[in-house]
């Protein structure tokens, strides 16, 4: 990957496009943004591909993520709770555990950030 300089932060190219990151919000993703939003996302597809593997049926997911940052130490991110929101018909606890537990285990953004930044996560059942 390469990153170039430019008024407001840096940007660079993807075959999807450009991705603009900036510690400003009015040029671009600020990065503390792409870091909960890379373990985020990681820990989602990692989650439905498990839950499609077991054969679990579900409609949906969405992951909400809440994230507490120390100031004091370069407003560092410290922890990271995730919370996966799945719309299915019925919910057995004993299947969503080991899909989560599998999940952790699979997601390698959470892997790579597990010494430095506590990840909680949990399920929640939505009811179509």
């Amino acid at each position: 990957m390469e990153f170039k300089m430019t008024e407001g932060g840096f940007t660079t190219e993807f075959e999807y496009g450009n991705l603009d990151i900036s510690g400003n919000e009015e040029h671009g993703f600020r990065p503390y943004q792409l870091l909960v939003s890379s373990v985020a996302v990681c820990s989602g597809g990692v989650l439905r591909k498990v839950l499609e593997k077991m054969r679990y049926s579900f409609d949906d997911i969405k992951v909400t993520a809440d994230i507490k940052r120390n100031e004091e130490e370069a407003n560092r991110v410290e922890r990271i709770k995730l919370t996966f929101h799945i719309k299915t018909e019925q919910w057995d606890e004993n299947k969503i555990e080991k899909a989560m537990s599998l999940t952790r285990k699979n997601c390698s953004m959470v892997q790579s950030v597990q010494n430095s930044i506590e990840v909680v996560e949990e399920a929640e059942w939505v009811k179509p």
